[in-house]
């Protein structure tokens, strides 16, 4: 990003600032994210209940990130489109349908790949516990 002035690029913490600022006012505004970060919150207790490996751990965090990155993309990209228009467009539709796609796509493989690796020591601490 230019500085006001339009020579160069700001300073490196500039940008990271920008980047936070971003963060913290999607986590603000946005449902969505917020039900990803509270069900990321939840994998890392069971998976601490649980003891995942360290690369199960590995494979959480990179789909932590993957959605919570998607869905930062999936909000920009609707911002951007409420700011160019007002008026319903196919196209306009189109773009933001097809943004939360693909969270949702990252988010139904994410929970499958959760239960994968959670499933079978669920069923062995639901085993345990009653018995059977």
């Amino acid at each position: 990003m230019k500085d006001p002035n339009g020579r160069g690029h700001s300073p490196l913490h500039k940008s990271f600032a920008y980047a936070f600022a971003g963060l913290s006012a999607c986590l603000r505004r946005e449902r969505n994210i917020k039900i990803h970060v509270s069900a990321a919150v939840l994998v890392t207790i069971l998976g601490f209940v649980l003891k995942i490996s360290a690369t199960e751990w590995c494979i959480c965090f990179l789909l932590f990130g993957l959605i919570m990155g998607l869905e930062l993309a999936n909000t920009a990209v609707e911002a951007v489109v409420d700011l160019v228009t007002d008026k319903e467009h196919p196209l306009a539709g189109y773009a933001k349908d097809t943004a939360a796609g693909a969270v949702l796509i990252a988010a139904i493989f994410a929970a499958l790949i959760g239960v994968i690796i959670f499933g079978p020591r669920l069923l062995a601490l639901v085993r345990n516990l009653t018995g059977l």
